[in-house]
């Protein structure tokens, strides 16, 4: 899925998204792990929206959102620096 996301395939990954939506989905992904399509497809808004449901599941993962490739195109957006104080990481 990301990497449909990454490389420009925007109606498949957002297909695979749907699938993995519905109830009787075998596979559960993690907001932070949709965030990362979601900021490859270049949706910050829906990509902060779950990145905030990141933070407040406290998942373990997130810290990494600091030194990863994934959410290079959200870094100049002040939320992400919001996002990064509250974890208490340096701007």
């Amino acid at each position: 899925m990301l990497g449909y996301a990454a490389s420009g395939r925007r109606d498949e990954a957002l297909g695979i998204i749907e699938e993995l939506k519905k109830p009787n989905s075998r596979t559960r992904w993690n907001s932070l792990e949709l965030a990362t399509v979601y900021a490859a497809l270049g949706d910050k808004e829906q990509a902060f929206a779950l990145l905030e449901e990141a933070y407040d599941e406290r998942s373990a993962s997130l810290p990494f959102i600091q030194c990863g490739p994934d959410f290079d195109p959200l870094r100049d957006d002040p939320r992400f620096q919001d996002l990064l104080r509250r974890m208490n990481f340096p701007d």
